[in-house]
């Protein structure tokens, strides 16, 4: 049987390893588990509305998936903090922050919620309309569907 020797400088660098994991880790807010799929939705879209980055991260599983209406996916919750830090920043810094997100029409099924929305913003000409699939397990959000284009909403000039 062969012996591994572990010296100082391959400890030190593995420990820089999982510490550098750790703090990034800790970047995110914990994870907040609603009890049931419309309370997490709510929650989602509560945060939304009120540009709140931490309420809104602790809705998303680790291994979450989000899925746009061009095809792209964005996969894992650090990835998809990213998207929503610029999401959640005022218009003139490239977001959205000051629009509202109103449900028009819910269908829940098992653990999944269907919401058809329309987008309001004073920044908005018109209302921006859309729909989204929330599948949610164990409290939290597993998978994104979403219509969102930013492109195609119609801004005040």
């Amino acid at each position: 049987m062969k012996q591994c020797q572990l010296t100082v400088p391959t400890l030190l660098a593995g420990a820089a390893v999982l510490l550098s994991g750790v703090a990034h880790a800790q970047s995110l807010p914990p994870q907040k588990r609603q009890a049931t799929p419309e309370k997490v939705i709510a929650e989602h879209i509560a945060a939304l509305n009120a540009c709140d980055w931490n309420r809104m991260m602790a809705q998303y599983s680790d291994n979450v998936e989000f899925l746009s209406k061009d095809g792209n996916v964005v996969k894992g919750r650090e990835a998809i903090g990213k998207m929503f830090k610029t999401a959640l920043m005022p218009p003139a810094k490239g977001g959205q922050c000051g629009m509202k997100l109103i449900p028009e029409h819910t269908v829940v099924v098992d653990g999944t919620v269907n919401v058809v929305w329309r987008a309001e913003a004073p920044f908005f000409a018109e209302p921006y309309k859309g729909s989204e699939a929330f599948e949610t397990k164990d409290g939290l959000l597993v998978l994104q569907v979403t219509t969102w284009d930013p492109a195609a909403i119609k801004m005040k000039k």
